[in-house]
């Protein structure tokens, strides 16, 4: 299924959660929290002011992006569980 996200929204692949602790502690599924970051994987076409102009998203396809712990909303997509979300819920970007 192919899936374009509209205006300001972004699809975000969320990172795999950390199965091990630093100190070398096995963490259980049940205990695992979801990770609040991830790879954008489609954008938008930018945000519409009231001016009715389109402003181009600052982030773009490939970026590792930290987002806000409740943000967006989770959907499947060919198996797959991803995210949709507005660029506003994304903090920053992660520098490669």
């Amino acid at each position: 299924m192919k899936f374009r996200p509209l205006h300001d929204r972004v699809l975000v692949r969320r990172a795999e959660p950390e199965t091990k602790t630093a100190g070398g502690i096995i963490i259980p599924n049940s205990a695992e929290e979801k990770p609040s970051e991830g790879t954008i994987i489609a954008v938008g076409k930018g945000y519409i002011n009231d001016n009715g102009e389109v402003r181009a998203l600052d982030v773009k396809e490939g970026d590792k992006v930290i987002f806000s712990k409740w943000s967006g909303s989770e959907i499947t997509i060919d198996g797959e569980e991803l995210m949709v979300m507005k660029e506003s819920d994304i903090i920053g970007v992660i520098a490669a």
